[in-house]
């Protein structure tokens, strides 16, 4: 190894070179990967191995906050991942089995299932399903009829979209492409750590959670998203279920572990869901810069389109972009106000301070 040009891929945490060598840190007794985020260390500490075994073996451990024990794709095989996702999103409408996805990306089946899910962070059907989807909910607000936009989006069988999408829509194709015509919505507002939180949920589950500043707003962005439904309060016969969500819901603003049973719908391009995926992936109580988001995924120069993707996320919370500040420290932008990002910070630090 030319220790000179790995040092300077350490400087630079140049993730091209993750998996050519590993460094270490002797006064933190780590290892770790070229990319690491962390704090970089004086170059009279750092030695060099070309596997981690050779690292271990000189009294090392592991670094936690890169993990270099876990694989990663090279560039090449995400150069790879990311055509396949525009290959999807051009012909979702056809049958995409994972043979012909993994022909399609000079990959082997098993290893397009792995590959796909580390840059992703979803696997390949689930991507495809989700493109689906998209072009389903464009086609029934567009006004066309349930039969034609089911078939325009790729599903096989409509039996199997009101099986597979009904929740994710929370209601059916036809009810949704009428604005939730004839769909009775129960809604409740509740008081929550970071204000007031509006749930909707029709029979089939969730179809609508959202933050605002008024029970007055909320409701009116309720009736903008469903303008045909017959919006009611939740009664007592719901409550129960309700108040469960809204506890998961709780416990997490709290700094408990997500609330995985609150519906998701990840729908974005390659490079969203794999910086969302590295979101999660983010400890409650610790914050990461743009820039560190940014090498940590294995593209150093697409700070801006960090910070776009994290202004794209609609789901608050379970796609922590409130642990993503500025370089300076400052805390940036947020979708939901930077009062609920402050907070959710302190109270994330609160709850792993006293863990």
């Amino acid at each position: 190894m030319d220790h000179e040009l790995c040092w300077q891929a350490v400087q630079e945490r140049d993730a091209s070179r993750d998996g050519d060598f590993y460094y270490g840190v002797l006064t933190t007794g780590v290892y770790c990967r070229p990319s690491c985020a962390s704090r970089r260390p004086l170059r009279k500490n750092v030695r060099f191995y070309g596997t981690p075994a050779a690292a271990e073996a000189d009294g090392l451990r592991a670094c936690k906050r890169c993990r270099p024990l876990e694989s990663r794709a090279d560039r090449r095989t995400v150069a790879r991942i990311e055509a396949l996702c525009r290959y999807i999103e051009s012909h979702a409408q056809e049958p995409l089995p994972l043979e012909t996805l993994a022909e399609q990306a000079h990959l082997s089946p098993f290893h397009l299932q792995r590959q796909f899910k580390a840059v992703t962070g979803v696997s390949p059907r689930q991507y495809v399903e989700a493109c689906r989807l998209r072009t389903l909910r464009q086609g029934l607000r567009e006004g066309a009829s349930v039969t034609r936009a089911i078939h325009d989006a790729g599903f096989g069988s409509a039996s199997r979209v009101y099986e597979r999408v009904g929740t994710r829509l929370g209601m059916t194709p036809k009810q949704y492409r009428a604005g939730g015509a004839g769909v009775a919505i129960s809604h409740a507002v509740s008081k929550t750590p970071l204000g007031l939180l509006m749930m909707g949920a029709t029979d089939r589950g969730l179809c609508f959670v959202q933050f605002g500043d008024s029970e007055a707003a909320l409701l009116e962005q309720l009736q903008r998203e469903y303008p045909g439904a017959e919006l009611a309060p939740m009664d007592g016969a719901q409550r129960q279920q309700f108040a469960a969500w809204m506890q998961a819901l709780t416990q997490h603003i709290e700094g408990a572990p997500p609330a995985r049973q609150l519906p998701l719908d990840l729908r974005g391009t390659a490079f969203q869901m794999k910086v969302w995926a590295y979101l999660q992936q983010i400890p409650g109580g610790e914050l990461r810069s743009y820039t560190e988001v940014a090498v940590a995924i294995g593209a150093p120069r697409a700070v801006r389109a960090v910070a776009s993707a994290c202004a794209a996320n609609r789901v608050a919370l379970l796609v922590p972009c409130h642990r993503v500040i500025r370089g300076d420290g400052s805390l940036g932008g947020y979708k939901w106000g930077l009062e609920r990002k402050r907070t959710l910070i302190d109270r994330e630090r609160a709850a792993k301070a006293g863990s």
